[in-house]
């Protein structure tokens, strides 16, 4: 039967029902869609045909049988999102994971299973405990102490599949897991797309944490304050930082933070939140520091702070597929379905034509 699928390929384009009549041109009704999503009836090859067009899926997508679910989505920067915004975007989550383990399937070598640190050092109970879990996250996952490159990347090689996708302004982000019979959850961090590269690493940083913490007696805004404690102990540690400014500063200039923010790939806000945390600065210090950043309004959504670095978007599905490709495992209709992009774009990319 298509009904779960169908209501959530409906919802990811974010349609009603009858606005999908109206995009079938009326071949059937709006009540007969919600039958159909109902597991009511069945829609004829030519309905099912129209609909899959209009979903921009194929048919054999609504056909499937696989069964997933998607659990612990949270939009704690949005208590103001509405139910069908959180609908869309969790409908669009299962989507893109879908078509992502799908490929990963045509790829049995690919899987890159997640495995959640279980040592004591991830029990918090206090927002301080989370600076040392993250300096242990480094160790087991063998990154030293310099600055990550690219957390996208990084999250995905360690399992964790990273969605970016279209949310309102003040969404950051969120994690969930993917709930798969006879197979393990695959974690899932949601970010905003139209935030800016900066903004984005801190999200996924913070959404790392709410993976790997166990929270114990805390408030919901300790947990967040944790969360942003472990996510710039994560990108900024303190190892680093300590070298690169020295342990104990009675001034430091925008120019040298914004030099700072070129290695670490940090808004200049986190920089210097980050440089309070470790007391390099002192509190009158910081307080200049921050009255300055703010008067430049370098601490809001739009900041036009120099350097603002680039979204730091996810590609590894994008190399699965052009792999798979090449290996000719999958068509080229195929890998266009999986990316949502037309054969013509794929062509491109299979070219090397980067837009």
């Amino acid at each position: 039967m298509i009904g779960n699928r169908l209501k959530r390929a409906r919802e990811a384009f974010g349609l009603s029902l009858r606005d999908l009549e109206a995009a079938i041109r009326g071949q059937v009704s709006a009540q007969a869609i919600g039958k159909y999503e109902r597991d009511e009836m069945m829609p004829s090859s030519t309905v099912l045909l129209a609909m899959a067009k209009a979903l921009h899926v194929s048919p054999e997508y609504l056909l499937s049988t696989r069964e997933i679910e998607l659990t612990g989505v949270d939009f704690r920067k949005s208590p103001h999102a509405s139910v069908k915004e959180a609908r869309a975007v969790e409908a669009s989550v299962l989507d893109q994971v879908e078509r992502y383990l799908e490929l990963e399937e045509l790829l049995p070598d690919a899987e890159h299973p997640w495995h959640a640190p279980n040592n004591r050092a991830f029990d918090i109970e206090r927002i301080e405990d989370a600076e040392q879990a993250a300096d242990a996250l480094r160790r087991v996952w063998n990154l030293g102490m310099d600055p990550i490159p690219f957390m996208a990347e990084l999250l995905e090689d360690k399992g964790v599949k990273v969605i970016a996708l279209d949310l309102p302004e003040n969404v950051s982000g969120s994690k969930a897991f993917v709930r798969r019979p006879d197979s393990a959850d695959v974690p899932v961090i949601v970010v905003n797309q139209g935030h800016n590269g900066e903004r984005q690493r801190f999200t996924l940083a913070h959404e790392l944490a709410h993976l790997v913490l166990r929270f114990s007696g805390l408030s919901d805004a300790e947990q967040e304050k944790a969360a942003d404690r472990f996510a710039g102990a994560f990108l900024m540690t303190k190892e680093m930082l300590r070298s690169l400014l020295g342990p104990h500063r009675t001034s430091i200039s925008m120019g040298e933070l914004a030099e700072l923010k070129k290695l670490f790939k940090v808004s200049i806000a986190s920089l210097v939140v980050r440089c309070a945390q470790l007391e390099i600065v002192t509190k009158a210090v910081y307080g200049r520091l921050w009255g300055e950043i703010k008067s430049l309004g370098w601490n809001t959504q739009a900041s036009d702070e120099p350097g603002t670095l680039a979204p730091d978007v996810p590609q590894r599905m994008e190399r699965l597929c052009l792999r798979a490709v090449a290996e000719g495992a999958i068509s080229e209709a195929k890998a266009a379905e999986l990316l949502h992009i037309s054969v013509r774009e794929l062509d491109r990319r299979l070219m090397g034509q980067v837009a």
